[in-house]
């Protein structure tokens, strides 16, 4: 009798065992599964990314010519920063570039988001007009630009002349004002479209009860723009002032292929000054050294901004 009544208990002990060790392996097969989905993105984040930033931190410690061997001399690829007044030139042109392009391409962008926001009669043809120039590669309309504002064969100077308001031969790249506000034009036609886009979503996610509410109260439009639309707006105007911002810093192709950081150099930025270090003087570590410093200053600048804008009210 008393084995006969120890066998039940025995046996619900065996069971919850049994039933814990078939979830154990169940949670066990699930986490395999996920790791064998995640494993091609993490090999490739860290083959693309992770290794090449350590390999340049460690380019920027070291004497790297671009031929023959290298030579472990840190700090003096960053104490030597402060000597190159070239690459400070770029910092103070690059961040003036940042501040003006920023500012004008998020105003013409929520500009043409406030116009083709409401539904009516033809608007989806202007949606789409303003967001094609966005399906152009950015090397392409620099050159179609550079086309553009050619003394020789572009179109630029003969509807000027035709409409008297200019008599000679006007350089769009002649002189530093000029040749950055030349620059600025082919940014805002080539991304103005894409902005407007996130800004449209974001416009269309505000209820319209908001509007109407305001408009009952008594509220003028730019009361309701201003106390409505930009609060709510917030997210999406950080994540394009990030990307703005972002690009802009790591502004390259559009000044490279334009105006070649001319004249004297005055359009130079600090990735162009980080090319020529490495391609033109072969320094491989000052070139990396400079890399560093505009990595931590841009995560610093993101990093600020975010939480600018992020913050409540």
């Amino acid at each position: 009798m008393r084995a006969a009544s120890t066998r039940p208990p025995e046996a619900a002990a065996a069971r919850r065992t049994g039933e814990a060790a078939g979830r154990r392996a169940w949670w066990r097969a699930r986490s395999l599964k996920g790791v064998g989905y995640t494993a091609p993105t993490a090999a490739i984040v860290v083959v693309l990314f992770l290794a090449p930033l350590v390999l340049v931190f460690w380019m920027s410690l070291n004497r790297w010519p671009l031929l023959g061997p290298s030579r472990f001399n840190a700090p003096d690829n960053y104490t030597r920063i402060p000597d190159n007044p070239l690459f400070l030139d770029a910092v103070r042109f690059t961040l003036k570039y940042t501040v003006i392009v920023t500012i004008m391409l998020l105003a013409v962008a929520l500009g043409l988001a406030l116009l083709v926001q409401e539904r009516r009669r033809g608007v989806g043809f202007f949606r789409t007009t303003y967001l094609l120039p966005s399906g152009v590669g950015f090397a392409a309309a620099a050159l179609l630009f550079y086309g553009f504002y050619s003394t020789e064969i572009g179109p630029i100077h003969g509807i000027l002349r035709s409409l008297g308001l200019i008599e000679d031969t006007f350089s769009f790249r002649g002189t530093p004002n000029s040749a950055l506000f030349s620059t600025i034009a082919l940014v805002i036609w080539r991304f103005a479209g894409f902005q407007m886009l996130i800004l449209l979503t974001g416009l269309q996610s505000i209820p319209l009860e908001l509007y109407e509410a305001a408009r009952v109260d008594g509220a003028t439009r730019w009361q309701a723009f201003r106390r409505i639309t930009v609060p709510l707006l917030r997210p999406t105007l950080a994540l394009l002032l990030v990307l703005s911002v972002s690009g802009s810093l790591l502004a390259f192709d559009q000044f490279f292929i334009l105006t070649q950081g001319q004249p004297e150099n005055s359009t130079l930025t600090m990735v162009m000054v980080i090319y020529r270090e490495a391609f033109f003087r072969f320094d491989l570590g000052a070139a990396a050294a400079l890399s560093v410093i505009v990595l931590l200053v841009l995560v610093a600048l993101n990093a600020l901004q975010l939480r600018v804008l992020r913050r409540r009210d």
